[in-house]
């Protein structure tokens, strides 16, 4: 699993994209280091963690960056991650196709 350690959530002390991939474990029922191919999609597959991890860490100068969210499919979840930390996991809403 290829995660970022370097730049942690400042409320959990962890990075967002273990986050992510802790919110999936937990939806899914299963520890987070279990959350691994090829049973699970790899998130560095979907998106960088290094630059998720980024998005939303405070400036080189300790300023905070602007708000915002970031939504991306993970392991067939919705997966919404916000400037202040959160990781939302919701099932994917289905089409009548």
């Amino acid at each position: 699993m290829l995660l970022s350690v370097d730049r942690p959530n400042a409320a959990t002390g962890t990075s967002l994209s273990y986050e992510v991939i802790a919110a999936v474990a937990e939806r899914e029922g299963v520890d987070p280091i279990d959350i691994e191919p090829p049973e699970y999609d790899a998130l560095y597959d979907v998106i960088n963690p290094e630059a998720l991890d980024s998005l939303f860490a405070p400036r080189e100068n300790g300023l905070s960056r602007a708000g915002g969210r970031v939504e991306f499919v993970y392991c067939g979840y919705r997966v919404t991650v916000t400037s202040g930390g959160d990781v939302d996991v919701s099932e994917l809403e289905r089409t009548n196709e």
